[in-house]
């Protein structure tokens, strides 16, 4: 049995990966989705990158037994965070259409200038939080601008898990991701897989998604 800590995207809580833990949770595996601070019922102040990875390395740390750590979209940026921190707590870590920063980058630095945008007009209100765009689902949250703004700080330990593995969702305009997917695939300490599927990889292709995973297991 391995144990699965999942880790959304911008604006998403733990509902985003609802299909994805049901279809490894029927395989036998111990699945943990991540609401993150401030994208629950209640919003909180002061959120920043930091907070987030700190949500991410509890759950890590809450068991003893290694985790497959998968983040999607803006949750790349928390499980580097998190990994980078207990490297040997981490059997695999899993990009699904995510960010994978290096030392000093944040989403608004690796990002495009469509998503810069969407980011400066979700934040118009108070400019503390982010309004999730239309398009997404009801359930959605404002995501705090802070952890699209902060500069993530890494030592490089995260590269010292053993099993990386990045999936591109091939099936969009606009992706910020095309170019890091054709950069891993001919790294040999990364595993890639493309999709051809939007974005949302947990809701639009989540047997696809449950599938490598279990292949991680």
């Amino acid at each position: 049995m391995a144990r699965f800590i999942l880790v959304p995207g911008g604006w998403h809580g733990a509902w985003a990966f609802d299909a994805v833990g049901s279809a490894l949770s029927v395989k036998g595996h111990e699945v943990q989705a991540l609401t993150l601070a401030g994208l629950g019922d209640q919003p909180a102040n002061g959120v920043n990158l930091e907070r987030h990875i700190d949500d991410a390395l509890q759950a890590v740390r809450a068991r003893d037994t290694p985790a497959v750590l998968v983040g999607h979209s803006y949750g790349g940026m928390v499980i580097t965070g998190a990994a980078d921190k207990e490297p040997s707590r981490i059997q695999t870590i899993v990009y699904a259409d995510a960010y994978v920063p290096e030392d000093g980058a944040s989403v608004w630095s690796l990002t495009t200038a469509m998503y810069r945008e969407r980011f400066v007009a979700g934040a118009a209100a108070d400019g503390l939080n982010c309004a999730p765009p239309n398009h997404l689902d009801a359930r959605c949250r404002p995501h705090p601008m802070a952890t699209f703004l902060q500069a993530i700080r890494l030592t490089g330990n995260w590269r010292n898990v053993r099993s990386k593995v990045f999936i591109a969702a091939c099936g969009w305009e606009g992706t910020p991701f095309v170019e890091l997917y054709e950069r891993l695939r001919s790294d040999p300490e990364w595993s890639t897989h493309g999709l051809d599927c939007a974005h949302d990889i947990p809701r639009l292709a989540p047997e696809a998604l449950a599938n490598i995973l279990l292949k991680c297991a």
